[in-house]
């Protein structure tokens, strides 16, 4: 077996189920509003937004674009996802505001932590409502999550890409 087909199937072996790898992307986010929390450094708090603003949008995009759609088909959902897109807005709309910008007080504070509660809410449904319904279809979240895998890397090369310039 050549070293490419040997890293192909060491990577298929390795692949995250969908719902395993989002529920490690939320854990991720959540610890990085943490760490916000407890931070007085203007120059902390920037790192941190900029790091909690790339991964929120990444991975709300790659939820949008493979993860809702298999799930609103899989369960001919007409809720859930059309809620947590609602959800994806209000986050973005956040997301806007911050991103970028020098931490400037109690407003941008007050924004990051409304930020953060959003997400919060958002993390709890999705894992107590939408997960649990998604693993018990016949959705292959193995094949979802290599997917997502994929998606985010493009995602994530795009963003150093374009703050590179």
């Amino acid at each position: 077996m050549n070293v490419a087909a040997k890293k192909a199937g060491k990577k298929a072996t390795k692949t995250q189920d969908a719902t395993a790898m989002l529920r490690a992307d939320h854990k991720l986010v959540s610890g990085l509003f943490a760490q916000y929390e407890k931070t007085q450094s203007s120059s902390k708090k920037k790192q941190l937004v900029g790091q909690i603003c790339t991964e929120l949008s990444v991975h709300a995009q790659v939820e949008e674009e493979i993860f809702y759609p298999a799930v609103k088909e899989a369960l001919h959902d007409h809720e859930l996802v059309p809620e947590a897109t609602v959800e994806h807005a209000s986050l973005k709309s956040l997301i806007s505001e911050v991103e970028g910008v020098e931490p400037d007080g109690e407003m941008f504070d007050a924004k990051i932590k409304v930020l953060g509660e959003y997400v919060k809410h958002h993390v709890k449904e999705e894992q107590t409502e939408m997960f649990p319904k998604a693993k018990a279809t016949d959705l292959d979240m193995r094949e979802l999550g290599a997917r997502i895998a994929a998606r985010k890397e493009v995602l994530l090369e795009e963003r150093e890409r374009s703050e590179a310039r």
